[in-house]
């Protein structure tokens, strides 16, 4: 146990990067070639099509062959190992798991790019990110660096920049600061909690201890091979490769990031604080939020860092599709998947491939779905055909809400000096959780310049919204109400960014009906959030469902929302995926009763 102390000391301290110039619009070195990656970038770039923050009445734009088609169609006369249903980061990372392994997998794609939420679009010379362009994981450390692990697999590596800070936080008055006041999470741990000390002396030990904890799960987490938690022979490996981390993370496991914060801090103001810390990615606040899945973000934005991809997010999964196509499978455009082709009825149903709305079956061993649980059960089975367990899912989670995006395209000197690249600006802690209460800001071309013309920055703000503020505008009353609102919230971010709307060269708006359409969401949600408080990270499904042969992956699955999230689901649902097909090891006898058991905890929690 003192070895165990010493590590999670260590963590904190010395597990992070040389420190990096403060408030500089763009590391140095990137200011220095910023016009060759300019060069390099735009060689890589492709027009592509309409995103989802477009009206949805927009023409989309032509398409690069390269990204948007494969050479050869995918055959429909063979029995795939996975039939993966979406190219959204888990579909995509988990075919390219399987690929690595040898395995026949087909990604379907109903779009005509990939990523979902993860890709990126060009406007008038800009090019923007639809959803976030804060990346985790691809640090080149330990084991939660997942992105390059899940590229690496399939041969590829992309050209990353280091943020010098994750967020740049501007927060309303309390008792502690009647003015409001503002903290930024460097990348370097330790100027990170100096910055929070400063704000409340008062609780400077209570901060050190909760980060601590924090520490404690991603040290954890960072020492094991990550794959998927229902098979029992890796945890039996893992538990007896490294004991102290396995029991460590069970100590963990039934625990929400507001019981340990409460443990350590009584300040109000403060609980906010790691309340908007859990929202930003979670939707939830610290009540909500497990404590396993707040110790890897929480930690790896120092440990690995945050690393924008040269050329956009969009590079990500455009890399992961080449390599899983030169791997011999297939990613395949224009594939709206209407239904999953299930035999058999009851518990004795079994998913056997899947159907197009163009009337193509393309058959699979497996069936994977990228879809929200919504879209897979509901949608492409049937409510009357919805088992047990995912109608228990139902009364633990609900949707999460959609987000209302501005993209915009500014001229540069709209920015303060020493601006960040990712802001977060909350007015009233009452109404962080509200729609429009919390904006987001990402600016992603003060990291790679080549994102956009000389003088000029990209900027994406955005903001949670509900479908049923949309629903029922025809389309000019929804058109107005667009612009009506990104004037609105405009307006609230020129408290920042003095100048904005005049210095504004470009600008497009999406809502949760843009979502819905284009990343083919139900309610255009993020995915689910807790209907109550949950278990710890039990209350969460993994990667089986009910139904033999078919899976779920994605930000409906443990452990959440978040791009690295979704990938480390990819991970976990490829290796259960390849042990039921009989090509990673298993331990048969104890497999059952282990998922058994599993389950009746989940399904109850």
């Amino acid at each position: 146990m003192a070895s165990l102390a010493a590590a999670q000391r260590l963590g904190p301290t010395t597990h992070h990067g040389a420190p990096l110039c403060r408030g500089s619009l763009a590391p140095a070195a990137l200011a220095a070639d910023g016009k060759a990656r300019r060069s390099l970038a735009q060689r890589r770039r492709r027009s592509l099509p309409l995103p989802p923050t477009a009206a949805a009445s927009a023409p989309p734009a032509a398409v690069d062959s390269s990204s948007s088609s494969s050479s050869s169609a995918a055959p429909t006369d063979i029995e795939y190992d996975a039939v993966i249903i979406g190219s959204g980061m888990g579909g995509l990372s988990t075919a390219a798991q399987m690929a690595a392994q040898g395995a026949k997998v087909v990604v379907l794609e109903k779009y005509i790019i990939p990523g979902g939420s993860a890709a990126h679009f060009d406007r008038q010379g800009f090019t923007f990110d639809v959803g976030s362009s804060m990346m985790f994981g691809f640090g080149e450390r330990g084991t939660t660096n997942l992105m390059t692990r899940a590229l690496a697999a399939v041969g590829k590596k992309l050209e990353t920049v280091p943020d010098p800070t994750q967020i740049h936080y501007h927060l309303p008055p309390g008792p502690q600061h009647p003015q409001g006041w503002q903290v930024k999470v460097w990348r370097e741990y330790e100027e990170f909690i100096a910055e929070l000390t400063s704000k409340f002396p008062h609780e400077k030990e209570g901060i050190r201890k909760l980060y601590d904890e924090f520490w404690k799960v991603f040290n954890a987490l960072n020492s094991l091979e990550l794959k998927s938690l229902e098979e029992p022979r890796y945890l039996l490996e893992q538990f007896g490769q490294h004991p102290v981390a396995c029991l460590t993370l069970a100590s963990f496991v039934a625990t929400n990031t507001g019981d340990v914060a409460r443990k350590h801090i009584k300040d109000p103001e403060l609980l906010r604080f790691v309340d908007l810390e859990c929202f930003l990615w979670s939707t939830v606040n610290a009540d909500l939020t497990p404590l396993i899945n707040a110790g890897m973000v929480f930690c790896d934005r120092h440990f690995g860092g945050i690393n924008y991809p040269i050329g956009g997010v969009g590079r990500i999964p455009e890399a992961m599709t080449d390599g899983i196509r030169e791997r011999g499978s297939y990613v395949e455009y224009k594939a709206n998947v209407k239904e999953i082709i299930l035999e058999g009825s009851g518990d004795q149903a079994r998913a056997v491939g899947v159907r197009l709305a163009d009337g193509r079956v393309y058959r699979g061993k497996t069936v994977v779905s990228n879809a929200t649980r919504w879209d897979t059960f509901e949608g492409m089975i049937g409510e009357d055909k919805l088992p047990e367990s995912e109608r228990l899912f139902r009364t633990r989670y609900k949707k999460a809400p959609s987000f209302l995006s501005i993209h915009m395209g500014i001229r540069a000197d709209v920015l303060p000096p020493g601006s960040e690249c990712h802001q977060i600006i909350v007015e009233d802690w009452e109404k962080m959780e509200d729609p429009y209460g919390t904006l987001f800001v990402s600016i992603p071309s003060l990291l790679d310049p080549s994102l956009c013309p000389p003088g000029t920055h990209t900027f994406h703000a955005f903001t949670p919204d509900w479908i049923d503020n949309w629903s029922e505008l025809d389309r000019p009353a929804y058109e107005a109400k667009k612009e009506e609102v990104a004037d609105a919230i405009t307006a609230r971010l020129e408290r920042i960014f003095p100048g904005l709307k005049a210095g504004t060269m470009f600008r497009e708006v999406g809502t949760p009906r843009t979502h819905r359409k284009f990343l083919n969401r139900s309610d255009g949600s993020y995915g689910p959030i807790p209907s109550r408080r949950p278990l710890g990270m039990l209350s969460m499904p993994f990667n089986r469902t009910a139904v033999k042969g078919l899976y779920c992956v994605g930000d409906s699955t443990f452990p959440g929302q978040g791009v690295n999230a979704v990938v480390f689901s990819g991970f976990g649902c490829a290796h259960r995926v390849l042990c039921d097909l009989g090509r990673q090891p298993t331990l048969p006898g104890i497999d059952q009763g282990y998922n058994a058991l599993l389950g009746a905890v989940r399904d109850r929690a």
